[in-house]
């Protein structure tokens, strides 16, 4: 296919605007996928995604499609996800991209994730074809929908093509608009191959499948290339598309989107944004994108300690297909050995924790999530320390300040919430910057937030607050100094590492509280008095005691002296004195579980 007719574009939305039904509409239409092979959600291929009605990766398909002038076109999707934790996985994918479709729910207009996708769009100066999708619901207000467009996006509402990919309205005009709106792809004019490379998996037979945009040149089996990140060399073993099911092909040519197979054994060889190049004429390296940094950090433990070397061996296999998760080994007193990682957020952590689950068939435990924090220490030096585990941080005394990473989050909701959402962002300890009025129905909140305070149920609480109607988006801002304090749990006077977080001071009495009642609940009575408290450094903010197993030693005594009685009873408190004393805790696996849980 030569290049003036090939067409490469992703489709971008808030979550639920209804992406992939639109791509399963396009495949249909195009031919590309035949009716008796359709299903619901068909990019979807992951378990998780169809249970939870998400995209969780960016799924690449190549479709022929007959204009109505006449010629045939190659049209490249990439099906990207829509929620705000995978913003890496769109960015990587409008990379590879010279359009967007960008889809507005015609019943809930524009939202926070809109808004951010738009933006990044436009950074890599996409053509933007809205798309104003789901027009057959009942209360679907196409007016209202096109002027958010022109207010809020800047986007000409008349360009705007009205659609339902659930009931097949308006396919049509998008393959045409995708056909004469989005300009061909062009040779970049370096003197031999360049591609990107935006995406890869784990074949257990192929090795390392590398999906790839050519931007200049041609790529084809049995070519010797180099990744300019790595400066290693490989020879192509088999180079194709997808439709939706991988296909072999001879050559993938200028604009042509792809994978290739070489002999690339371990995933940390690849690099996403790697440009792939001739071995013997090496081209420029392309514009990549921008390296993403964990936000939330999280222990992962074997449930059973045998496990931790086949823990290590799928963790690295997830990596490949994730590139924004990383993880580094650890232990831990309470839960042995173990793995740090780091996660863009709190849903790409659940999600990462139910794929080792589920793909890999791990029994895993998690501990609690924290944010990297930067420690100034004491000195002349004034040293700066990051930490992102509570057991690293300094003592007291050697600690200046800590500062704590903040997070710009846009919150856009109907009026009447108003006094809801800043009433929540004060409760979490944020600032609300400034206000911005869309429509005369619905406001945009601008907040300063930490990050560690959004991490558990923000977005939950926006949810339930707003009946829905809300929607958040947020960013990475600057750090900011704290009164942060390291909050310990005792069981019987001893640390439990697992347990321990680094909490704001006016709420480290809270969550000490909460942890101390449900570690009483869940650890098993003993001989002797077990006491739980929570401590910061040498204050006790919390306290609770699991009550001993007693015997009723005064049960021989019928009547008679009341100091007989006494006796026996102070005997028995000695022997449980002493018992304390050398008697240890255990805590059993399942009560772990059962704390970390909440």
């Amino acid at each position: 296919m030569d290049a003036a007719h090939i067409r490469n574009f992703s489709i971008i939305a808030h979550i639920d605007h209804g992406k992939t039904t639109l791509s399963d509409r396009l495949l249909h239409r195009t031919g590309t996928v035949a009716t008796r092979d359709m299903e619901a959600q068909l990019l979807d291929s992951m378990d998780l995604e169809r249970e939870r009605g998400i995209t969780i990766k960016a799924h690449p398909v190549t479709m022929l499609y007959k204009a109505k002038n006449g010629e045939t076109y190659e049209l490249n999707l990439i099906d990207t996800p829509g929620h705000v934790d995978f913003t890496y996985e769109v960015s990587r994918s409008l990379a590879a991209c010279e359009g967007a479709l960008l889809i507005v729910d015609a019943a809930q207009g524009v939202e926070a994730q809109t808004v951010a996708n738009v933006h990044l769009a436009m950074k890599q100066n996409l053509t933007i074809i809205p798309v104003i999708n789901k027009i057959d619901l009942p209360h679907a207000d196409i007016p209202q929908a096109k002027r958010q467009l022109e207010d809020i996006l800047a986007i000409p509402a008349e360009t705007a093509i009205p659609a339902s990919a659930k009931e097949g309205i308006g396919i049509e005009e998008i393959l045409e608009a995708i056909v004469e709106r989005v300009p061909p792809p062009k040779p970049t004019g370096a003197p031999g191959l360049q591609a990107l490379a935006f995406d890869s998996l784990y074949d257990t037979y192929k090795g390392v499948i590398t999906h790839v945009r050519v931007f200049n040149g041609e790529l084809k089996a049995g070519m010797n290339i180099k990744l300019l990140h790595s400066g290693k060399n490989y020879e192509v073993k088999e180079v194709g598309s997808f439709n939706p099911k991988p296909y072999v092909r001879a050559k993938l040519e200028v604009g042509e989107t792809g994978y290739m197979t070489a002999n690339i054994k371990t995933a940390a060889e690849v690099k996403m944004g790697d440009t792939i190049t001739d071995a013997r004429h090496p081209s420029g390296v392309l514009p990549g994108f921008k390296e993403v940094h964990p936000m939330v950090f999280s222990g992962i433990y074997p449930i059973n300690t045998a496990d931790y070397e086949h823990l290590k061996q799928n963790m690295a296999k997830l990596q490949l297909n994730d590139s924004a998760f990383a993880y580094s080994a650890e232990t831990s007193v309470a839960l042995g050995f173990g793995f740090r990682c780091g996660f863009l957020g709190l849903l790409h952590m659940e999600i990462v924790q139910e794929r080792l689950r589920r793909e890999y068939g791990m029994d895993i435990i998690a501990t609690y999530p924290s944010v990297v924090y930067r420690v100034t220490m004491t000195g002349k030096d004034k040293t700066v320390k990051e930490v992102d585990n509570p057991a690293f941080l300094p003592d007291v005394t050697h600690i200046e300040k800590i500062e704590e990473p903040m997070v710009r989050a846009y919150i856009i909701c109907p009026n009447e919430y108003i006094g809801d959402m800043m009433a929540l962002v004060s409760e979490k300890r944020g600032t609300l910057d400034h206000t911005e009025t869309l429509d005369p129905k619905r406001v945009m909140l601008h907040n300063l937030v930490p990050l560690g305070e959004i991490l558990i149920d923000f977005h939950d609480r926006i949810k339930s607050l707003t009946r829905g109607y809300g929607s958040m988006d947020y960013e990475h801002a600057d750090y900011q100094e704290s009164d942060m304090v390291k909050l310990d749990m005792l069981v019987n006077n001893e640390p439990m590492d697992a347990f321990s977080s680094i909490v704001h001071r006016t709420k480290a009495e809270g969550r000490g509280r909460a942890l101390a009642e449900k570690l009483k609940e869940v650890i098993p009575r003993q001989q002797f008095q077990v006491k739980i408290q929570a401590a910061i450094g040498g204050k006790i903010v919390a306290s609770e005691s699991v009550s001993a197993f007693r015997k009723d030693v005064t049960a021989k005594c019928y009547g008679g002296d009341v100091s007989r009685k006494r006796k026996l009873l102070e005997k028995q408190k000695e022997g449980k004195k002493r018992m304390k004393s050398i008697g240890n805790v255990n805590i059993p696996q399942e009560a772990f579980i059962e704390v970390l849980k909440t």
